[in-house]
């Protein structure tokens, strides 16, 4: 009876660990990988999609295609990409800051939306 007694006791512990560990290493985002994102600006104030998201560690690639020639900056990563209206201007980077970031159309700081690490 004892024996079956610490065989349950094993049983649950080997139970409880396996269900800790998933819990706090199964829903850790990984980065580390290639993302390529694809945005058009138009008329100089709007951004498709808006919403831009990588996860830290990631190589990110940013592609603008715009319809206007100007300047759009990436805010807390510093990066700009000079816009030829018809072209796509690109930029890649290491996603390395956690946060949000916006995006703005530098001559008049329209904001464009954002770039979300986590």
């Amino acid at each position: 009876m004892n024996r079956t007694r610490s065989y349950i006791v094993a049983a649950v512990l080997i139970a409880f660990a396996a269900v800790g560990g998933y819990m706090i290493f199964g829903h850790t985002a990984t980065g580390g990988g290639h993302k390529a994102i694809d945005v058009t600006v138009t008329g100089a104030n709007k951004m498709t999609p808006s919403n831009l998201t990588a996860n830290q560690n990631d190589t990110v690639t940013i592609n603008i295609t715009s319809d206007t020639d100007g300047e759009v900056h990436l805010h807390g990563y510093d990066i700009h990409f000079e816009t030829k209206a018809g072209q796509v201007v690109s930029q890649t980077f290491k996603a390395d800051k956690t946060g949000h970031f916006d995006i703005e159309w530098e001559s008049t700081s329209a904001p464009l939306g954002q770039l979300v690490v986590t």
